[in-house]
């Protein structure tokens, strides 16, 4: 291409994506964005931004300071920097990686000496060092460390979180080289604020499955707990109040309905296949799996349990979720534990409706649910409704006030017509 170097491309422009390009654009940087979908694409193009942290107004000028975005990987050849930001989920349970190795492959073929590679997808330790780097360097006949530098920092993009975003997340960055890991630093000391630099790209990948592995075995700690006390008759959510007054050795941890999300459910998964690779058994893991899995078996059960006290039969009773994403106020259904909660009620016979005025279509099984525009009259049509997230949207005393029955999976509901998890 003709045009003159770019500061940073980056490859895959989703929720990972696009804030990193927003955030280095805002300090200047000549930016280009790379993706094979051809919707994404066209949308930043006009102006048109699909995640909820990245405003139009701020693709708008994006577009009108000299970024672009294009689904032909040529453009990799321009930047001095280019940073992989493609997801790394399951396939039938398993760790698929077929995203990075097809990023690393378009960028194999466009890299030009001295260009810095960085990978910021979550995956097992030695993705980068024994999937990435032999991608590269066959494509491109050059070498990590001495033509070009190549390094790994995970991101740590939390969607919707107002408090920490891409500029104060500190951010923790690793080469394989010495060399690779000051371009490194070089880089994204730029644009963010704090910086950390791990000892080796291992290190750094394996931080990164720690931190959403202790989430994910914590969780499954007080959904344990939660579990325990509904069978013995203690409230837990005052468990958990108490417990939280302490001002030291105690994070607190909520239960719900299981775990959601493209990180929390997916990184132990990574772990346990690192493992089991090295015949190591992480027992914890498998544990914590046992228990979250089982949550969404829970809701159903007690959803069931409250329609026969009610005295109305399972089959045919219409249900109604509230909340079907993943976490609160925002879009993103990724491994949404109202998925199994929804198909388990299907499956007891209930007819399934959802109410969450963030998402605009929600599958289940390969079938549609009805979605309920208005919330008040979806109550009232109900046998019993679901608080599976706690949007802002959901007002405790309206919903209360509507004397549907309430299951309330995260705490925030007290009235005769309530129960909890």
């Amino acid at each position: 291409m003709t045009d003159p170097r770019l500061d940073l491309v980056v490859v895959g422009l989703g929720y990972v994506g696009l804030p990193l390009l927003a955030r280095a654009h805002e300090t200047g940087m000549s930016t280009a964005g790379f993706d094979i979908s051809g919707e994404v694409v066209a949308g930043l193009n006009a102006g048109r931004s699909h995640v909820a942290d990245v405003p139009d107004s701020a693709v708008t000028d994006m577009v009108a300071t000299g970024f672009r975005a294009t689904n032909e990987p040529s453009v990799i050849a321009d930047a001095d920097t280019v940073v992989l930001c493609v997801p790394t989920g399951l396939t039938d349970g398993a760790p698929d990686l077929s995203s990075v190795r097809a990023a690393a492959r378009a960028v194999g073929e466009n890299l030009r000496p001295n260009t810095l590679v960085v990978l910021e997808s979550t995956s097992y330790p030695g993705t980068t060092e024994d999937v990435v780097r032999p991608i590269l360097e066959s494509g491109s006949g050059l070498r990590a460390g001495e033509d070009f530098h190549l390094a790994y920092s995970p991101e740590r993009i939390d969607p919707g979180n107002p408090q920490f975003g891409v500029r104060n997340t500190p951010k923790v960055v690793a080469g394989v080289t010495p060399l690779c890991a000051k371009y490194g630093v070089a880089f994204y000391g730029r644009f963010i604020d704090t910086l950390v630099v791990s000892r080796g790209t291992r290190e750094a990948e394996m931080a990164k499955l720690l931190e959403n592995t202790y989430r994910y075995v914590n969780i499954a700690l007080v959904n344990e707990v939660a579990l325990f006390c509904d069978r013995i008759g203690i409230d837990v959510w005052d468990v958990l109040h108490c417990a939280g007054t302490k001002p030291f050795g105690y994070a607190p941890f909520q239960p719900g309905p299981g775990v959601g999300g493209h990180c929390i459910p997916v990184d132990p998964v990574y772990l346990h296949s690192a493992a089991e690779g090295a015949g190591f058994a992480f027992r914890t893991l498998a544990a914590a799996r046992e228990v979250n899995e089982r949550m969404s078996e829970h809701v159903v059960s007690r959803a069931q349990q409250l329609l026969r006290d009610s005295g109305a039969p399972v089959d045919g009773a219409k249900v109604l979720l509230l909340g079907v994403s993943y976490k609160p106020d925002i879009a993103d259904i990724r491994e949404t534990p109202a998925v199994p909660v929804a198909a388990g009620l299907l499956r007891a016979g209930a007819e399934v409706a959802y109410h969450d005025p963030h998402v605009p279509g929600f599958e289940v099984v390969g079938r549609p649910l009805n979605r309920v525009e208005h919330l008040d009259e979806g109550l009232r049509e109900a046998d019993v409704a679901i608080v599976l997230q706690d949007h802002s949207c959901y007002d405790p005393v309206r919903l209360v006030a509507s004397r549907c029955l309430l299951l309330d999976t995260r705490g925030k509901l007290a009235g005769e017509n309530v129960q909890h998890l």
